[in-house]
């Protein structure tokens, strides 16, 4: 039987990161967090801003209003992490398969954005601590006659573009037997299973779980989960300095309950893992 979804996340999203990619994040950070040529942090600071990159398509945690502004649970984050360090919060939206590019330029100091932890992330970027869990899933709409995610074969299945549900489903014993569908956006993914010009979206569940809450509870997610995955911030590799301020002010919020209060306005609950 598939799920029904009801709109709400719980903290019952159980899920584990292979140690191999633990050991991975701990390697993106190369060099010693000592060395004097670490200047991240102090660029941040003298520039008076930090400048988050994002897919400005990616509600809840980073998107643009009825109003234009763009808002989220990474950006409230984001912002009371600035505000506690002194400085602006700039968010800077870019394509998200090209990430990457854009932090190595120095476009941006980070990518904060709801951003799936992966192997080959942790070795080419400086990870922070998981701060959520999710899981990769089948949506379909509700009134959809698959119940498996056997049903899918043959089907058109959307993913968004760069992402780990791509890299996923590419890996897959599925990909001979599915046709695959490319989107820039999950604003764009879902819109096009509503309208019925794919068959199923492959997706987070914290995206399903606000895509339903805004569309009457019109999805239902089958019951074989992909894989599970964490979220965290990446940084330049070798940007020690930046990535601890940061990590050890989400600690501070952690502490004193506002990382719960702003997770409770966006999802009905406190699902962060920050320890």
């Amino acid at each position: 039987m598939r799920k029904r979804i009801n709109g709400k996340i719980s903290k019952s999203i159980i899920a584990v990161l292979l140690m191999c990619i633990l050991v991975l994040c701990a390697a993106g950070c190369s060099g010693d967090e000592k060395d004097s040529g670490d200047q991240s942090l102090k660029k941040v600071m003298d520039a008076g801003q930090l400048v988050l990159g994002l897919d400005e398509n990616y509600p809840p945690m980073g998107y643009r209003d009825e109003s234009g502004q763009i808002v989220g649970f990474d950006i409230d984050l984001a912002q009371e992490v600035c505000s506690r360090l002194g400085i602006r919060l700039v968010t800077q939206p870019i394509e998200w398969d090209k990430k990457e590019e854009e932090l190595n330029s120095g476009n941006i100091d980070c990518i904060w954005n709801g951003m799936s932890v992966s192997p080959e992330r942790a070795s080419s970027m400086c990870l922070s601590r998981s701060y959520l869990r999710s899981e990769l899933v089948f949506v379909v709409m509700s009134d959809s006659d698959m119940n498996d995610v056997h049903d899918i074969k043959g089907k058109k299945v959307g993913v968004q573009l760069g992402s780990t549900t791509e890299d996923e489903i590419r890996s897959s014993t599925l990909m001979p037997e599915i046709t695959l569908v490319g989107y820039g956006d999950n604003k764009e993914l879902m819109e096009d299973l509503e309208n019925g010009v794919i068959d199923v979206a492959f997706i987070d569940t914290i995206s399903t779980y606000y895509y339903s809450s805004k569309s009457n509870e019109r999805f239902s997610i089958l019951p074989t989960v992909f894989s599970r995955e964490e979220l965290a911030i990446g940084f330049r590799k070798g940007d020690n300095a930046l990535r601890d301020k940061i990590q050890d002010t989400i600690n501070e919020m952690n502490a004193d309950g506002t990382l719960a209060a702003i997770s409770e306005k966006w999802f009905g609950s406190d699902i962060t893992i920050v320890k």
